[in-house]
């Protein structure tokens, strides 16, 4: 498609770079461990038709052991394959002349990034295809950049620019005739909301008590679960767990709920994140069950569960949500990756869906809209997103409403990668009566830089 506005850019000048942060605390999920953040950002140039010239920005963390998990390939190899992905992505750009809106673009070298994708893996010799949710993270820093540049070289934050006034396209264009006539902005708003739960992560190796903590870090930061409630008087707890032993996660759960009831009365609200480690859906139902005669209220505090099986889901037609999704919404995370993984998840029993800014501005502001438009549950989370990609994140949190909370985990395990960011954006970077102020959310661009 190519954009008929005289509002439409054509982006030029891409560079990019690389920055590695080592955590403070390794985080555990999925049965894996994450010790380091490898910080992708990208700057962009974008020419209006009349010649008027801005730079965007974008970052995001390629988080590999989230978006390319593997048993066939190693930690080094995926980390590789998607660092040369974003030089893939990088000259896909540089190549790309059209005009257009940024979500045109942005779904435009989608498609491109997915084929050099396919291309590099085999030119790699990998045993296992890059996957799709890994070039979505790698690309997503160019999109953010495209969005950020359109906002800037026009003067507006980019969520004034989501209608029929700068777009040519409307939703239908995206993802069919239920959509047609629809446009963008009646799923978004202009101004984000004023605050935001935060959902504080429970790692699995995370300290609950001061008498778990082992080594202490001594940095300042707290460094068990009380001391994380006292300082940002947390009442929203996203619980890391298993999956793969129903008596640790429910010991996990009641632990948890049993700390957080004692260290403060708040109106305590659990996701349960199982990083689709559950072999099957009676797994989940059975430990939802036993946690509801365990401990009533704990269950009753529970507002929703993430992903608890397999992320292919056209390889696993067994894993049917429908009747665990009657006793919580459960919630797509990593198997979302465009419209039609939306709509296959809906058939299969899937309430409510995770958006992330590490999937694209573009994708995620389209999945954000087909999520309000048949009713879904719905969440932002994070990927540990530091500085920029946290912005990023929590303005996608803000401006499309019925978002239940959002995460801001690189607080606990990477702050080194926020530094110069908290001074800047202070409600979102530190953390007061549980909530994430998004309020300040409203420059220019995605307003981060």
């Amino acid at each position: 498609m190519t954009g008929k506005k005289k509002t439409d850019i054509r982006i030029q000048n891409f560079t990019t770079s690389r920055v590695n942060y080592k955590y403070r605390a390794p985080m555990k999920f999925g049965g894996r461990t994450v010790t380091e953040c490898y910080l992708l950002n990208v700057e962009c140039e974008v020419v209006t038709r009349e010649g008027k010239i801005a730079r965007g920005f974008g970052s995001m963390p390629l988080s590999n052991t989230w978006a390319f998990p593997s048993s066939v390939v190693d930690y080094d190899q995926t980390l590789k394959a998607m660092s040369t992905l974003a030089d893939r992505c990088a000259w896909v750009c540089s190549r790309y002349a059209e005009y257009g809106h940024p979500v045109e673009i942005g779904m435009a070298l989608e498609e491109q990034f997915l084929a050099e994708a396919a291309s590099l893996g085999k030119e790699m010799g990998l045993a296992q295809e890059i996957p799709k949710l890994a070039t979505l993270v790698t690309g997503s820093a160019f999109d953010a950049a495209i969005h950020d540049g359109f906002g800037k070289v026009h003067d507006l934050n980019c969520y004034h620019a989501y209608g029929r006034g700068y777009m040519s396209y409307d939703l239908g264009a995206y993802m069919g005739d239920n959509f047609k006539g629809a446009w963008l902005d009646q799923y978004v708003n202009r101004e984000p909301v004023r605050r935001l739960p935060l959902y504080h992560l429970v790692g699995a190796l995370d300290p609950l008590t001061p008498g778990d903590v082992t080594a202490a870090i001594g940095d300042g930061l707290p460094e068990n679960l009380p001391e994380w409630i006292a300082r940002d008087g947390l009442t929203h707890l996203k619980i890391k767990l298993n999956g793969d032993d129903a008596s640790w996660d429910l010991e996990r759960i009641v632990s948890i709920d049993r700390i957080a009831s004692g260290t403060s009365d708040a109106h305590w609200r659990y996701s349960l994140d199982f990083n689709e480690r559950c072999k099957d859906v009676d797994y989940l139902i059975g430990l939802l069950s036993r946690l509801r005669e365990r401990s009533p209220l704990g269950f009753e505090r529970v507002q929703y569960v993430e992903q608890p099986t397999a992320r292919d889901l056209k390889a696993n037609p067994q894993n049917r949500m429908h009747a665990a999704a009657k006793l919580k919404p459960v919630v797509i995370d990593e198997s979302l990756t465009d419209y039609e993984s939306l709509l296959l998840s809906q058939e299969m029993g899937y309430t409510g869906v995770a958006l992330k800014a590490c999937k694209g501005q573009s994708q995620s502001l389209l999945l954000g809209a087909a999520a309000r438009k048949l009713g879904l549950f719905l969440c932002v989370q994070d990927l540990t997103c530091p500085g920029a990609s946290l912005i990023q994140s929590a303005s996608l949190a803000a401006h499309i409403p019925g978002v239940s909370g959002i995460e801001a985990n690189s607080r606990q395990y990477c702050p080194v990668a926020n530094r110069g960011w908290e001074d800047r954006f202070p409600g979102v970077f530190k953390i007061s009566g549980g909530e994430m102020d998004t309020s300040d959310l409203t420059g220019l661009g995605i307003g981060a830089v």
